[in-house]
């Protein structure tokens, strides 16, 4: 019987640099790191790691919104191989991802809302409900106390969440990056975005492409 078609799943979008291999429905590998700011240098070595040097039928990369460094690296490379695998690449949220991974691992949970860290002091908010996954709000940056205010009772999950922890103590969060492996939990509908940067708010720094000059 013929594998699955492979797809390798690149995450680059917070401090986790993870990297993942999918037959299918089927994790056949992965690797995951908090590297911080490290991924362009441990990127493409962790894809290397994996079997078959990570050669996949087809690329599935977080878009963002997170750290604006680490989703260009994971765009780049990812574009990169595509070129030299002559494959398609597609793109997926970070904000989805964290969300799916919550829902699965709590059954119970029926709502909730994803928070990360973001720039500036603010964090990134948005609000998802389970079985099957739905966006309920739109992708907003926040301030920490207006991100407080947004999140209505709801539990919340991220590495935005300690800082709403600062400032209200007892709340029901977890505190959370993205995992590659974590893609097989993904609906198809939230792996069809464009492979480009999901930023959630204007960036610091733009591309020559980005500012409508290349």
């Amino acid at each position: 019987m013929a594998e699955a078609p492979r797809t390798l799943i690149i995450e680059t979008a917070t401090a986790a640099c993870s990297v993942a291999l999918l037959a299918g429905d089927i994790l056949l590998a992965e690797r995951h790191e908090v590297v911080g700011r490290g991924h362009a240098e441990r990127l493409i070595p962790m894809i290397a790691e994996l079997p078959g040097g990570g050669r996949a039928d087809a690329i599935l990369v977080d878009v963002g919104p997170g750290s604006f460094t680490g989703v260009r690296v994971g765009l780049a490379a990812a574009r990169g191989l595509a070129i030299g695998w002559g494959v398609p690449v597609r793109g997926y949220s970070s904000m989805a991802l964290l969300a799916a991974a919550a829902f699965a691992a709590e059954r119970d949970l029926d709502r909730l809302a994803v928070v990360l860290e973001g720039g500036h002091g603010e964090v990134f908010v948005q609000h998802f409900t389970g079985g099957p996954l739905l966006e309920t709000g739109p992708l907003a940056s926040l301030v920490p106390e207006a991100a407080l205010q947004e999140l209505d009772g709801r539990p919340a999950v991220g590495s935005g969440v300690r800082r709403l922890i600062a400032l209200a103590g007892e709340l029901d969060v977890r505190d959370a990056l993205p995992r590659a492996a974590d893609a097989v939990l993904l609906p198809p509908a939230c792996t069809e975005l464009a492979p480009r940067p999901l930023y959630g708010r204007a960036p610091d720094a733009k591309t020559l492409a980005e500012r409508g000059l290349a």
